[in-house]
């Protein structure tokens, strides 16, 4: 079989007739005891981009480093086109590695500081051998510089010589010289100055509509992948727990995690800043965790939660009303009927003879205060 065929021209449809790019079914990964990555459920289609959002260590990486074949996994599906890409062999690895490129965090650990840009960026293009000649590989090296903004004498430098974003432009051109169908993200701007986060996220913004690819964005702020992401995925603790398109995420939360973490969004008013009140996470207030599942509360929108909670999920996504207080508290067991007239009864005793009680006491005060006159 031909290196080519390895893998279709287009993967499978959903039920709307959207290309799936990449199916996460159940993933899970494992260090020894420990589980980095729970039973984690998305997917991806093509030409959009879908943002990971987690605090840091809930396994975002991860599950990334886990797409790129990076990170060994221990259950679940990873469907690339339709076909498990967890246990590739050689030649199909090979063809993964051209569709699927990664940016990673630190530009500066993830370049070669001995090579320079243009040995950079030229290494994948050799590998796979996509030129023609040295003419078309030196065209298709000066035009990937071009598009993320950096200037052709560049191409004889080395990475120590340029700036944090500017480094983290090479590492995009890296892997956008190689025309890939997925592009991981992992969290690309967090080193970099808000100034320069700007721009990084308007370029992979730009690549994506002129080179029609797939975005995986990894970050730990809602704030920054508002914007950028079609669909936004909040993780915690390795576990996906809420699913959604981003207006659709910031328009009604559900999840109190995902609450906890708008939360911590930044408000650019000083005013609004103080009098905002931050919600804190605590897991505990979910009452029987082993009975949650992940499952669909409006079209499209996916949380995790118990039966109940889901219940309540829907409801307020569907009617708008506010989330039951006892939500999160065990349900007490109903008082019969004879009880509450009982109760009802020996309330009314008490309060007439306090009445009582009070109207005795004032009579004698009375009485005493005129006999001292």
């Amino acid at each position: 079989m031909n290196q080519e065929n390895l893998l279709p021209e287009r993967g499978p449809e959903d039920g709307k007739g959207k290309e799936m790019l990449l199916q996460v079914e159940a993933l899970d990964v494992t260090f020894g005891e420990f589980r980095a990555v729970q039973n984690a459920s998305f997917v991806i289609y093509r030409g959009e981009t879908v943002s990971l959002v987690g605090e840091s260590g809930s396994g975002k990486t991860t599950i990334g480093r886990a797409i790129i074949g990076a990170c060994p996994t221990s259950g679940g599906k990873l469907l690339y086109k339709g076909t498990d890409i967890r246990k590739p062999g050689k030649s199909l690895q090979r063809q993964l590695r051209r569709q699927i490129q990664m940016v990673f965090q630190d530009p500066a650990a993830s370049l070669n500081e001995r090579a320079t840009v243009e040995d950079i960026l030229s290494e994948g293009l050799r590998n796979f051998h996509l030129y023609r000649d040295e003419d078309h590989r030196r065209e298709k090296v000066r035009r990937i510089m071009d598009e993320v903004g950096l200037l052709p004498e560049h191409l004889s430098r080395y990475p120590h010589e340029f700036s944090g974003g500017q480094r983290q432009r090479i590492g995009i051109a890296r892997a956008m010289v190689m025309e890939p169908e997925l592009v991981i993200a992992d969290e690309p701007i967090s080193a970099l100055d808000v100034s320069i986060r700007a721009q990084v996220l308007n370029l992979m913004k730009k690549l994506q509509r002129d080179h029609g690819t797939t975005f995986l964005f990894i970050a730990h702020d809602l704030s920054v992948v508002r914007h950028i992401s079609d669909r936004i995925a909040v993780i915690r603790q390795g576990r996906i727990l809420e699913v959604a398109g981003a207006k659709e995420l910031f328009s009604h939360p559900l999840h109190p995690y995902t609450k906890s973490l708008m939360s911590a969004v930044p408000i650019p008013d000083p005013r609004l800043e103080r009098e905002k009140k931050l919600i804190s996470y605590d897991p505990s207030i979910h009452l029987d965790p082993e009975e949650s599942v992940m499952e669909e509360v409006s079209p499209g929108h996916m949380v995790y939660g118990t039966p109940r909670e889901l219940a309540a999920y829907r409801a307020l996504r569907e009617k708008g009303t506010a989330l039951p207080e006892d939500l999160y508290q065990p349900p007490q067991p109903p008082v019969p009927p004879a009880v509450v007239r009982r109760k009802g009864w020996l309330v009314r005793v008490l309060l007439a003879s306090a009445k009582l009680l009070a109207g005795v006491v004032g009579v004698f005060l009375l009485a005493l205060l005129l006999s001292v006159l």
